[in-house]
């Protein structure tokens, strides 16, 4: 069954509540709940509301003074303690700071007792520490860290490059990887036997499921798979489609930026290896060739890979995709193409661009299927609502931590026929699968899912294709009542396109204004100028959904 998708925490390295309480010039004190080393916080949020779920995204510390509480509260019943808590909780906060002077002199007993209740850390802030230190303490924490994976991974990158470049490469890389993840490194031939190994030698359960591990991905669309066996972390990646070769690791522990490090000496084994096993750069060169020559993308796409030769029309996903930090590399690139399947990777300005097969359930499909939860959506579908937007907010579910969609299947891709699966450290946009004469459309609609799962913080937007009520007005009579009813906004494409948006993410001005790159102020004036324009109430629903199906049908 599909589940509601909540709106993850924001894409930054997590920071400990114990090293917050460490900071010894706020003088945080811990009053209840689990022990601080085992909590983790994303942010800080002020708020004095009495029902603050609508405005958390999950992960957050909680400030507040408790202005909402009244001074009363002291007597039974006076005020709901455990349900104000049962709605932190089930937004997904992480812990609770009650800041005691001016309205409380002491942390209400009621408050204690119903974090105790729920399991939600209560810290206290003494009156000298101001909400906003607080909250700046975290950010700093939180920097610190991205600073510290950033440095890890480039020291890595920097080391697998050097070590590629030795005598000896592919042993080499695969001592430099082990010795960076303090685990076991293999990379298996096309038999799925060993070729190099490097680390420490693991447990004879650990060394079978890991060679396990290899031959799935080997026999499936998807390049890259993890599971866990005996308290070790297990990863295999397929060195590029259709080879055999496998890089398989075995880890005690996983730390944040351990799959980059581990993709990028994929890319590099890749090289290593050599595509010569398949023909495949070859069939890609002359692919390019023809391109530049004249002929049309249906004729050379097969020479592209990804087809099952039985002669029916191969279809492709555009995903374009932008890291949660910093801005793309070539080899960052190249490991995520790794990641998904695909050697077709264009990395230009923020965006990477990736051509994808569709696997052969995806053939014959009218879209990509949306997958459940993760943090996954198809686009078009409702946001989480945000503190000053309309629209209401599922209540099911907490907000977790952004990470890729759970499951025991490959990363690579989600279950058959959906296509592309969410990578971790990076945004991704999702086309549906088309043939080669749509790849353009296809870009569009990538380019239009990644900006949506910019918006709302997803991991994963797929360009959803759905019959519907519009499906039943004739293309043609529907792209000219389209034309005649946004006549008066079709000369300023960007009011088109900033009305499309702020539709599609249901009012929202503030996720708007991200999916556009535009302040919030401009997306206000320009959907004011709309409403002007076309003499319509945009509060209107009715109007709204003749105004989206009409955005649908038009064209250029």
């Amino acid at each position: 069954m599909q589940e509601t998708a909540v709106p993850s925490a924001p894409p930054t390295p997590p920071v400990s509540l114990a090293a917050l309480l460490s900071r010894d010039d706020l003088g945080l004190r811990q009053i209840t709940g689990p022990p601080a080393g085992e909590v983790t916080i994303h942010g800080a949020h002020t708020s004095e509301m009495s029902d603050p779920y609508p405005y958390l995204l999950g992960g957050e510390l909680l400030l507040t003074a408790g202005v909402h509480i009244p001074e009363a509260a002291g007597r039974p019943g006076s005020f709901d303690f455990d349900g104000y808590v049962a709605r932190i909780v089930a937004a997904g906060g992480a812990a609770l700071g009650f800041g005691v002077a001016p309205v409380h002199d002491t942390v209400p007993t009621g408050l204690v007792a119903a974090c105790e209740e729920h399991g939600l850390p209560l810290v206290e802030v003494p009156p000298r520490t101001t909400f906003s230190g607080v909250a700046r303490a975290v950010w700093q924490l939180m920097a610190r860290a991205r600073l510290s994976e950033l440095r890890r991974i480039t020291e890595a990158q920097q080391g697998l490059a050097a070590a590629a470049s030795r005598p000896d490469p592919v042993p080499s890389v695969l001592r430099r990887l082990a010795g960076r993840l303090e685990g076991r490194a293999v990379l298996y031939g096309p038999e799925g036997a060993e070729i190099a190994a490097a680390g420490r030698e693991p447990g004879d359960e650990v060394r079978r499921a890991l060679a396990e591990l290899a031959r799935f991905v080997t026999g499936h669309p998807s390049s890259t798979a993890t599971d866990t066996v005996a308290g070790t972390r297990l990863a295999a990646y397929a060195l590029g489609p259709g080879r055999g070769f496998v890089l398989g690791v075995a880890a005690p522990h996983r730390e944040s930026g351990d799959h980059t490090i581990a993709s990028v000496a994929a890319v590099l084994l890749s090289l290593l290896t050599g595509e010569h096993q398949s023909g495949t750069g070859a069939a890609r060169s002359s692919a390019l060739v023809r391109l530049l020559l004249g002929a049309r993308r249906e004729e050379v796409a097969p020479l592209l890979g990804g087809g099952e030769g039985d002669g029916a029309v191969t279809r492709w996903y555009v995903v374009h995709a932008r890291p949660d930090t910093g801005a793309p590399d070539a080899v960052s690139a190249s490991a995520l193409g790794a990641a998904l399947g695909s050697p077709l990777v264009d990395a230009a300005d923020d965006v990477v661009r990736v051509l994808v097969p569709a696997p052969p359930q995806a053939e014959g499909d009218g879209g990509a299927r949306p997958e459940g939860g993760g943090g996954v959506r198809p686009e078009g579908d409702g946001g989480a609502r945000s503190e000053g937007d309309g629209g209401a907010r599922p209540e099911a579910g907490a907000a977790a931590p952004r990470k890729p969609p759970a499951g025991s299947g490959p990363a690579g891709s989600g279950p058959a026929g959906s296509g592309p699966a969410a990578q971790p450290g990076w945004t991704l946009g999702v086309s549906a699968p088309v043939a080669p004469a749509e790849w353009p459309a296809a870009d569009a609609q990538a380019a239009r899912a990644l900006a949506r799962a910019r918006a709302t913080r997803s991991a994963l937007v797929r360009h959803a294709e759905r019959p519907g009520f519009a499906d039943l007005v004739p293309p043609g009579e529907a792209e000219a009542h389209a034309r005649a009813l946004l006549a008066p906004i079709g000369g300023v494409p960007a009011l088109a396109e900033t009305l499309r948006a702020w539709l599609s993410l249901h009012g929202s001005w503030d996720r708007t204004a991200v999916a556009l790159s535009v302040h919030r102020n401009t997306v206000r004036q320009r959907i004011a100028r709309c409403a002007a324009l076309l003499s319509a109430d945009l509060d209107d629903p009715d109007v709204r959904m003749e105004l989206w199906f009409a955005l649908r049908h038009l064209r250029g």
